[in-house]
């Protein structure tokens, strides 16, 4: 990445919204601009878990004006992620397609675990370098990450279905301040982070670093009452609350400090922190300046290469995981890239998001799945992409992967996809045709074979090969046969000529 590059991160949190634009400079990222907004979106999921359509449009006006500073940007330089409200939300959907048009760039929503690792970056790369052992806790609106890492090196990751707006909504509803209000908040916060007692035990850290949200309120609040600045105490904690409860209720809350924004739900937020403190044995805490935003930036910039990219050992470890075949799965691999990159005219980018790089992963993990089933092996495969907590990874990223492992053979019906998706279909066809020509679990003979895109004919692919290939390998060469009857029954057509 060239100095002077701006970089951009739209963080879709569940209670506010927040654009962070910096620009990379000798290996460090400056920030230019940051923009918050107060959407609450996490405050608009109705019983059913549906956003609704006050709370989504919230949502959209904020992404609207993200998207005017955004107009400039190419899609590289963005990334936007979206977090638990949207994990959660039932019709996210509906909310991501529009909100996608908006701002102008697609929106990830990621894993709990996937938010953590990222919020841990943000955090260690806006400290000074240490060698020290980490506890890093972010509350957001509807959940709680905690972190355990040392360095850049974030070694245990968990998000936790509670936050500031969830326990709000549940015990503060009417906005009074009661000590029962209080005490029932924190045992359903201790409820939900309970299980984190073994794992973020008391000697397993050093320094505990909080992000985000909350805690920079809090802070904020005990430094203007004279409190030491940058860091927050169970004293300090004691004498929050006090002041809350001698207020009352939000409205009538006056503290210098606290935002009227952070009114609402610093109640819960509070009352999330101090079960924290007490589960997990903190004393105190210093306020990080690096948050989920800050990680997203240093991840566009880990992208850029293979070997920095955690999307490739999380991959690998899957692999070593599932104990798969790593001699096919790379022979795999390779033709099905030697093919994308004729297909597509020319050696494919390996820069960020690379399309190369993601039918290779596509590859390796083609056969995880043998393990459970040797006939349904791709099914198996494609639910553990689902439903696994892959690090680097976006949900939707996933998802695209296990469409790959579960179309990459058998019938193309089964598929919920749009093949209208043109870089899906040859990404698939490429690697259905690697595993056709690797069926023998050895080096195909490529020599004079050429895949290219019909100029005369949309949604047509030719698959060429040398005179006497088909005699030479019939086994292949039937295979190939009826792969041209498996695509017959989509809008695409795939035709042999030599084969």
């Amino acid at each position: 990445m060239q100095n002077g590059t701006r970089l951009a991160a739209v963080d879709l949190g569940s209670n506010s919204f927040r654009l962070e634009i910096g620009r990379f400079e000798g290996g460090q990222i400056h920030r230019v601009q940051y923009l918050k907004e107060t959407v609450r979106l996490g405050s608009g999921l109705d019983a059913e878990r549906n956003l609704t359509s006050v709370a989504m449009q919230r949502g959209w006006d904020c992404l609207a004006r993200f998207g005017e500073r955004l107009a400039d940007f190419k899609r590289g330089q963005v990334c936007a992620v979206a977090t638990q409200t949207l994990r959660e939300a039932r019709n996210r959907d509906a909310f991501l397609a529009r909100a996608h048009e908006i701002l102008g760039f697609p929106i990830d929503v990621i894993s709990g675990r996937e938010e953590a690792r990222l919020i841990y970056q943000g955090v260690a790369h806006l400290l000074p370098q240490s060698d020290e052992k980490r506890l890093v806790v972010d509350i957001g609106g509807r959940s709680t990450e905690l972190i355990l890492g040392r360095a850049f090196d974030a070694r245990v990751v968990e998000s936790y279905r509670v936050g500031s707006v969830t326990l709000s909504m549940k015990h503060f509803s009417t906005g009074q301040f009661t000590a029962h209000a209080f005490q029932m908040a924190e045992i359903a916060a201790k409820a939900v982070l309970d299980e984190a007692l073994n794992a973020y035990r008391r000697d397993a850290w050093e320094v505990a670093y909080g992000s985000s949200g909350t805690i920079g309120a809090v802070g904020d609040a005990l430094t203007a009452a004279g409190w030491p600045a940058g860091s927050v105490t169970r004293e300090g904690l004691d004498w929050l609350l006090a002041r809350l409860l001698k207020a009352q209720s939000a409205d009538r809350l006056q503290l210098d400090g606290i935002r009227e924004d952070r009114r609402a739900v610093i109640g819960g937020g509070v009352s999330v922190l101090r079960a924290v403190f007490d589960l997990l044995g903190i004393d105190k805490m210093q306020a990080a300046q690096g948050a989920l935003r800050h990680g997203v930036l240093y991840d566009l910039l880990d992208r850029e290469q293979t070997q920095t990219d955690v999307r490739s050992a999380t991959v690998q470890r899957l692999v070593d995981k599932f104990e798969t075949d790593t001699a096919q799965a790379q022979r795999v691999g390779k033709v099905a890239c030697h093919l994308f990159n004729q297909l597509q005219g020319g050696p494919a980018t390996a820069g960020p998001g690379s399309n190369l790089r993601k039918l290779d992963w596509a590859a390796q993990l083609h056969e995880i799945g043998c393990r459970i089933s040797h006939s349904d092996y791709h099914k198996h495969g494609a639910y553990i992409l689902d439903n696994i907590d892959a690090l680097g990874f976006a949900l939707p990223e996933l998802h695209r992967l296990s469409l790959l492992v579960l179309g990459h053979r058998g019938k193309l019906r089964k598929l919920e996809v749009d093949f209208e998706d043109t870089l899906f279909v040859r990404q698939l066809l490429c690697l259905r045709l690697a595993v056709i020509l690797c069926h023998a679990r050895r080096d195909p003979d490529l020599k004079g074979m050429r895949l290219a895109a019909d100029p005369d004919a949309d949604h047509r692919l030719v698959l060429a090969c040398r005179p006497g290939w088909a005699e030479a390998f019939p086994q292949s060469a039937h295979l190939l046969r009826e792969e041209v009857a498996a695509w017959q029954k989509t809008p695409w057509t795939l035709q042999l000529a030599g084969c």
